[in-house]
């Protein structure tokens, strides 16, 4: 298979080598670049009720803006007793606030644990959701979902995630996804199975 460049979405960083890892992984011949290649990509207003309406979005623009595959993910927290919130409002869930902190990950996090700060253990299930959307240049498209459940805890542990990870610990392990290894959150995280399903919408479209 020719090498193929594939554009993020994402202007994070630490999503380009996640999302390398996977395709490689599932051995996709494709190099995945980020829009730090592109600085003057368009910001893509994440209006849409859905991770995949969301996700999708992005991934358009960024095909539009670049002429290349664009693949794109929206993900986000799940709290059964905040009714299912944050959803897809995880990323600027603290709103104005997190802006004027300076550190809106950090402004998020602690929000959701204020908020669940009387909440006893057995009420703090959540789930990790992540819709990933490819957009090819003709228009075609595709998306999918991944999802991992588990519950919040009451304080962050870990140095290796981002976003929610030091508060979210996973069915069935005792770290949170902030303490696994990059292989291990690769390989039961939302987004590590919704990259793995794309992986092999890729293979067809590509």
């Amino acid at each position: 298979m020719t090498t193929r460049t594939i554009v993020l979405a994402t202007r994070n960083a630490k999503k380009v080598p996640e999302m390398r890892a996977i395709l490689a992984e599932a051995g996709l011949d494709v190099e995945v670049v980020g829009l730090d290649r592109y600085p003057d990509a368009p910001e893509v207003p994440e209006t849409e009720p859905t991770f995949s309406g969301n996700a999708l979005l992005k991934a358009r623009a960024i095909a539009r803006h670049t002429g290349l595959p664009a693949v794109a993910d929206d993900s986000g927290l799940q709290v059964d007793e905040l009714n299912g919130m944050p959803g897809v409002l995880s990323a600027r869930w603290s709103g104005s606030f997190g802006d004027r902190s300076g550190d809106r990950d950090a402004a998020n996090l602690r929000l959701v644990l204020d908020q669940l700060a009387d909440t006893p253990a057995e009420r703090r299930g959540a789930r990790f959701v992540s819709a990933a959307a490819i957009v090819l240049p003709s228009g075609e498209e595709r998306a999918v979902e991944g999802t991992v459940a588990g519950h919040v805890i009451t304080a962050p542990r870990g140095g290796n995630g981002f976003g929610y990870d030091p508060i979210f610990v996973p069915d069935g392990e005792t770290r949170t996804i902030a303490e696994l290894t990059a292989e291990e959150k690769n390989a039961i995280s939302h987004r590590g199975v919704a990259f793995r399903r794309l992986a092999r919408v890729l293979r067809e479209l590509l």
